[in-house]
């Protein structure tokens, strides 16, 4: 990127070629989210803007993304942000990059806690917080309690329940599953989206995956099953009767979710719902 003036268009259709030839996602795309966050700007407000040039510590700021970007950094790591159900929330790499493929437990999870006076819900493993807050911004009336095994994923919940004000209804907690819990807590919904990848779907997925994002919130085990299988025998000894159990699994663990769960002889009503992709994500069940 030679010395000279360079103007929002300039930078996008450069960048965009640039993006293309280093194999990156959605070139386009990225291109006009690092430019408007290096802006400050909204995307849209760049179509407003073609002609500004970017000022020399602009123009820095953008070629280090670039390098960030064309490296394999998640853009959500270099943005700091991710939306998730409607929401902004801050992200590092202490955190998994929350999908659009979870937003289903949120859909889920909130539907029967709203019709209940003052539900109560746990979320194991939150991470950026996105589900549990998202789970309070639903149901209006909702305690729920976060926990996580990471301090570093905890503050940065920390901060993205300071934004949306919801320190007195979301209690965040560190510990290992269960480990801090009464289970005299009587809650009607656990939800969890754990680490569910498999030793070796993990060696598979795409580099900026493994490099970047946290594996210990990743991988569970040989087949994948490890942490869903030790939520499963807990979970109950939390729950009132009657209460639900939602946990994101992988799109080839139904079968065995369900076979596993079904012996330990304390859920009914066990299923497994399949994303907008038409992919098992959700294993589903109730306290007997």
């Amino acid at each position: 990127m030679a010395d000279r003036t360079w103007t929002i268009l300039d930078l996008i259709q450069w960048t965009t070629g640039y993006f293309k030839d280093k194999a990156v996602d959605s070139p386009r795309a990225a291109a006009e989210i690092l430019l408007a966050h290096t802006l400050r700007l909204q995307r849209i407000q760049l179509y407003l803007n073609y002609d500004k040039p970017l000022n020399p510590p602009e123009l820095a700021r953008y070629r280090n993304y670039i390098k960030r970007r064309a490296a394999g950094e998640p853009i959500q790591y270099i943005t700091g942000e991710q939306e998730f159900w409607s929401h902004t929330f801050t992200v590092t790499p202490a955190v998994l990059i929350p999908r659009p493929e979870t937003e289903l437990l949120v859909e889920e999870g909130a539907r029967p806690l709203r019709e209940l006076p003052q539900p109560r819900a746990l979320e194991i493993g939150t991470g950026s917080g996105a589900i549990a807050f998202s789970l309070a911004g639903e149901v209006p009336d909702l305690f729920i309690v976060a926990t996580d095994i990471s301090l570093d994923a905890l503050r940065v919940a920390g901060e993205n329940r300071k934004q949306m004000s919801l320190t007195d209804r979301v209690p965040l907690v560190a510990c290992d599953l269960f480990s801090a819990l009464d289970p005299r807590a009587g809650f009607d919904l656990i939800v969890s989206n754990p680490p569910y990848v498999s030793e070796e779907e993990y060696r598979a997925t795409p580099r900026e995956v493994r490099e970047h994002e946290p594996a210990h919130a990743l991988l569970g085990g040989e087949d994948g099953l490890d942490i869903v299988r030790r939520i499963m025998m807990s979970a109950a000894d939390y729950l009132r009767p009657g209460g639900s159990l939602l946990l994101e699994i992988g799109a080839t663990q139904g079968k065995a979710a369900l076979e596993f769960a079904g012996g330990l002889g304390v859920y009914e009503s066990l299923e497994v719902l399949r994303d907008y992709a038409g992919r098992e994500r959700i294993f589903k069940a109730r306290k007997r």
